[in-house]
């Protein structure tokens, strides 16, 4: 019997799934999923809501057992972790081969920043402002992926985050909901490329859906909790830029809204995703978030998974109480068999988008492996997407581009460490095929053509040590005294012209779990840049890390700062051409930098009080030990050139644009750059109040020295647009302020009316 349904439903697929080559028909489809539906068990119905984790590199606490009895007894839709060709191929013949009806599995991985080929981190990548070098990077990981077996990544996060303590800023795009959207965008169809039935294509997920980046504190899974209107103006924006770009999954978030679960929320999962937004692709749960909303106080094991069900949700990922709960609950009439049906449907019909019906095996291809990792094409966008990612924060008398005819000292525990370079969040990644800035420096000038010297530990907090390790980071302690070692650098620095300090976190001190109270550089690595700055010499800072971080001290007595993030596989390569000028950065924060640790959160769209700032008046909004301003804004990065903003222009637009704004930008230094000009506006009077500025276009121009262009913008209504206090998405009539410049900050200004 097993044997002939099998054969059935691949005749089935064969006649149905014929136009896998393009976009699957929908009639086509839902007659495929109906006849199997008609043949399945509740309990096989369930199976497919449930995923399971097994494989190489688990992130939570669970690891499930049984999996492959369970495959064959058609209980699991998905599985977690696993890998390779091989492995998949292993597990998904179980499926197709002993289970009853034979219907393949989905297999899902955490292909954040690029697959094996990996990428700088999200949070550089956002700051390369680069829609067009996004996306190739995560067409690029979908192409390494789907050739390791996979079908499937959880990403991109679409998080709002203004807090960076919070270790998960380094896996989102920042602070604002307009360019988070268009970044949102660019990641689903590098993934999709609106075409699933691509063998080398993966489904996308939408996360942490929602709120999950205003977690109180910065704290990881932490309470959240904020108006509707603020929700709708200022978080949702890029979840919702997810759903209207077809993304063929959404995943809950671990925090509550409103004070329910995201994981149990039906106002969230059902009301406002597919309800209000009309979403169609299915849900998955976060790690063992059903089972976890035990701890938040709102049930049982039985009574989460009934809120569960009913919220939305249509696939648990690896806490199985829908496979161990589901059948009584609907037995007693608790739910409804409809809500099963339906969710089983999602998962259902993107496996058929995907082509596994016609062909279970397809991203099961072991000679694909060699052709499509770390290919030269590959490596060579890992590269300009690390130069592009990078920020020039500091340049003092023009101390950067590197004369490498001088003599160089290169200090500092990052520069020739390697386990850090490709980031936390790097699943398939291997660190050992990432070049690092000496083996860089090497291939580029010659062996050992500079000074070196470690200078310091990365860390000397052997608790902190301990903990990360624990996570992979691979830390090591000199049997040098941190004294020797500063001494050492001192040495090595006394001799050269330049110092270049390679300082930053460990890759493990950002990410999922990550959350740090103090965002500085540790404290050893500060006496260092110290000791550094007492000799004299000019010092170049060049950060790694996975988080805006408080410089205050670095900024005001270093000569350059330079931000690398952590750059990925051509990490070297890109630090060394950016460092001797061979490109020229470009890059623009997108996350505010703090002066210190009590302005967080700090963010450029913030609301004006009834008291704004006056710094001649005391009952001001304002702190008595620090101004309000960021050290860096955000859409902040210097140039090896200058850039010259002039005649603001605004001219009535034609239909449908509002207003046609231009402005000219001249390259008055001396490398031909490229700028991001940055377009904001200010909404002055409005029935609820609104943010001092908001980014809504940007524009990126190549300019050669000396050379002038006049760029122009044009505002729609669209683009007045806001939720007021019922929710309604309009423009109001009235004066609004627009601003075009290289920053939040640093802009001109004019005044049209709408």
């Amino acid at each position: 019997m097993k044997c002939n349904l099998f054969l059935v439903f691949i005749l089935l697929a064969l006649t149905a799934c014929k136009q896998t080559s393009s976009n699957p028909n929908n009639k086509d489809m839902d007659r495929f999923v109906d006849q199997l539906m008609s043949q399945m068990t509740l309990e096989e119905k369930i199976g497919q809501m449930n995923q399971l984790a097994i494989g190489f590199d688990i992130t939570g606490p669970i690891l499930n057992e049984g999996v492959e009895e369970k495959i064959k007894a058609g209980s699991v839709g998905s599985v977690l972790g696993i890998y390779t060709p091989e492995a998949t191929r292993k597990l998904q013949e179980l499926a197709v081969k002993e289970s009853r009806l034979g219907i393949p599995i989905l297999f899902g991985y955490d292909v954040i920043h690029g697959h094996r080929t990996i990428f700088p981190l999200n949070l550089g990548l956002a700051a390369s402002w680069d829609l067009d070098l996004i996306e190739r990077t995560a067409r690029i990981a979908a192409d390494e992926a789907s050739a390791d077996g996979l079908h499937w990544t959880f990403s991109p996060m679409v998080d709002i985050a203004r807090d960076p303590r919070w270790g998960r800023v380094s896996e989102g795009a920042g602070e604002d909901p307009y360019l988070g959207s268009l970044i949102t965008r660019a990641y689903i169809k590098g993934y999709e490329q609106n075409d699933l039935s691509q063998n080398n294509t993966i489904l996308s997920c939408i996360k942490h859906f929602a709120l999950y980046g205003a977690a109180e504190a910065g704290r990881d899974y932490n309470t959240v909790d904020m108006s509707r209107i603020r929700m709708y103006n200022e978080y949702l924006p890029p979840y919702k830029a997810g759903a209207d770009a077809g993304a063929a999954t959404f995943m809950t978030s671990f925090n509550e809204i409103d004070g329910v679960p995201a994981t149990g929320n039906h106002w969230l999962l059902t009301e406002l995703l597919r309800d209000e937004w009309g979403y169609q692709g299915f849900v998955v749960t976060d790690y063992g978030a059903i089972r976890e909303m035990i701890s938040h106080g709102v049930g049982d094991e039985r009574e989460v998974a009934e809120l569960s069900f009913k919220a939305g949700v249509d696939m648990e990922m690896v806490s199985e109480l829908f496979y161990q709960y589901g059948p009584e609950l609907v037995k007693s009439g608790k739910i409804s068999e409809k809500v099963i049906n339906k969710a089983c449907r999602r998962v259902l019909e993107a496996k058929y988008k995907l082509g596994l019906f016609d062909d279970p095996y397809r991203y099961c291809n072991e000679e694909e492996k060699a052709k499509r990792y770390f290919t030269a094409e590959n490596l060579a966008v890992a590269k300009e997407a690390a130069i592009k990612s990078m920020v020039l924060l500091k340049n003092d008398n023009e101390l950067l581009p590197l004369d490498s005819t001088k003599k160089i000292a290169f200090i500092g525990p990052q520069v020739k460490r390697k386990r850090d370079l490709i980031g936390s969040w790097s699943a398939a990644g291997d660190y050992n095929q990432a070049v690092s800035l000496w083996e860089a420096l090497d291939s580029k000038f010659g062996a050992n053509r500079f000074l070196y010297a470690e200078g310091c530990n990365l860390l000397e907090d052997t608790l902190l040590i301990r903990k990360l390790n624990g996570f992979g980071s691979k830390i090591e302690r000199s049997e040098k005294s941190s004294q020797y070692l500063i001494q050492e650098a001192l040495n090595i620095a006394r001799r050269a012209d330049v110092v270049v300090a390679v300082v930053g976190e460990a890759f493990s001190m950002t990410g999922e779990a990550a959350s740090r109270s103090d965002i500085q550089l540790p404290e050893n690595q500060r006496e260092l840049l110290k000791a550094l700055a007492q000799t004299g010499k000019p010092v170049v800072l060049v950060l790694m890390n996975g988080r805006p971080l408080v410089l205050q001290w670095e900024n005001d007595h270093l000569n350059a700062i330079l931000e690398t993030w952590f750059g990925g596989t051509m990490t070297g390569p890109a630090i060394a051409d950016v460092l001797f000028g061979d490109a020229v950065p470009s890059g623009k924060i997108t996350m505010t930098y703090p002066r210190n640790l009590g302005q967080i959160p700090i963010y450029y769209n913030y609301k004006n009080t009834g008291r704004p700032i006056h710094e001649e008046q005391k009952y001001t909004s304002k702190y008595l030990d620090v101004p309000n301003t960021p050290l860096y804004p955000f859409g902040y990065g210097l140039s090896y050139t200058t850039f010259e903003y002039s005649d603001l222009t605004l001219e009535t637009g034609h239909a449908p644009s509002v207003q046609e704004i231009s402005i000219n930008i001249k390259n008055t230094g001396k490398y031909t750059a490229t700028e991001t000009v940055q377009l904001y506006l200010r909404d002055k009077v409005a029935s609820i109040t609104r943010p001092v500025k908001e980014l809504k276009a940007f524009q990126q121009i190549e300019l050669q020295p000396g050379e002038e262009k006049t760029l122009t913008f044009e505002i729609s209504e669209n683009d007045l647009k806001f939720y007021n206090s019922d929710l309604e998405y309009r423009a109001e009539p009235g004066e609004f302020d627009v601003f075009i410049g290289g920053n939040s900050c640093d802009t001109k200004q004019a005044t049209f009316t709408y």
